[in-house]
């Protein structure tokens, strides 16, 4: 331990992110990237850009994307919370409202990053565990708690929640904060937005990240009752005033207002998942259902550490967990349909 540390930063085990090599051109699906790139009409903005507003501060309170987004989603703009990705807003939301004298909940299988943040703000948690199948139980999150976070579709399981469970997990838990965390609910997951004006203790959290193909702009929001947008804004407001910088801004509205063009992106990306998992079965992985753009998969005669190890050899990046439950799993990023041909060819070689 540096003599320099805070006590409690010692303690910390960071989160650790999908591999990002720089001494190959890998096949990348392990990050669950979109393969296609942003809308055209971000091209035109960042080309037209008057650089010289760069030496300005941009607005604080983000009014013209808090409205864009809002319109967008049917809410109040008091309603909308933006930050630099979604993993920025739910450290903000761990501080506003998960300090409590209970314990939060979130699965035994889940976004690894939620653990890292309970101990980086001291947090207590409990995991309660997913069924043999992966899938959630709604029943297990009844007892007292100081709040609950839970990724819907979940990962890296790929598994979605509908609409239907997830107004039970409200109703049972008035008295607690619920996030959901909707990275992935593009890809065919139900939206819990259209529960935000019956239950005030609902915050869902998207990014602009996985299907509008932006995971190198970092922008992230989050939609509930006002109340806890202020808690939000609080926490931002003495952390960082200015987050969103002016360009991220101007980006962000254009891939918002162009609609076609992330439709047409979402459904192929579905139609790619559908395709793959089909090809898995056929050499007989067990894949799991997926409302994401990835899949969970472990085959009965090759373990997943093997796997991983063997795709890379060949140029080919999955994300690998060597973590108690998955660690005979890989979880595969849906690419393009010629990486995700790539990727069957090499996994056809290895299983033989």
């Amino acid at each position: 331990m540096n003599r320099y540390w805070s006590k409690s930063i010692a303690g910390l085990d960071p989160y650790t992110p999908g591999e990002q090599p720089q001494d190959h051109a890998y096949i990348k699906l392990n990050t669950n990237e979109n393969p296609y790139p942003p809308s055209p009409a971000i091209a035109k903005v960042i080309r037209d850009y008057e650089i010289d507003q760069l030496r300005r501060y941009p607005d604080p309170e983000s009014s013209a994307l808090i409205e864009s987004l809002a319109a967008y989603q049917g809410v109040d703009r008091n309603q909308v919370f933006v930050g630099n990705g979604s993993d920025e807003v739910l450290a903000h939301a761990f501080q506003a409202f998960f300090r409590q004298d209970y314990p939060i909940l979130f699965p035994d299988i889940s976004y690894s990053f939620y653990p890292v943040y309970c101990k980086l703000y001291q947090i207590d948690y409990q995991q309660p565990a997913l069924d043999e199948a992966f899938c959630i139980n709604i029943q297990d999150y009844a007892s007292s708690n100081g709040g609950i976070i839970i990724p819907n579709p979940n990962a890296p399981t790929g598994i979605a929640l509908e609409t239907g469970a997830i107004r039970e997990l409200l109703a049972d838990n008035p008295e607690s904060v619920v996030i959901i965390d909707e990275a992935y609910v593009d890809y065919g997951a139900e939206s819990a937005c259209q529960l935000i004006p019956e239950f005030p203790n609902l915050l869902v959290v998207q990014t602009f990240s996985k299907s509008r193909s932006l995971a190198g702009l970092r922008l992230g929001y989050a939609l509930g009752h006002e109340d806890l947008i202020e808690a939000l804004q609080r926490v931002k407001n003495s952390f960082n005033s200015y987050p969103i910088n002016r360009l991220t801004s101007a980006i962000a509205m254009a891939a918002i207002a162009d609609e076609d063009y992330f439709q047409d992106c979402r459904k192929r990306v579905i139609a790619s998942r559908e395709r793959l998992s089909t090809e898995l079965q056929r050499l007989g992985f067990e894949v799991f259902p997926s409302s994401s753009n990835f899949v969970l998969v472990r085959h009965p005669g090759h373990a997943a550490e093997s796997l991983y190890s063997e795709l890379k050899a060949s140029g080919i990046l999955v994300r690998y967990f060597n973590k108690a439950r998955i660690d005979n799993c890989v979880r595969i990023s849906i690419g393009s349909d010629d990486e995700c041909n790539a990727l069957i060819a090499a996994l056809s070689e290895i299983i033989g």
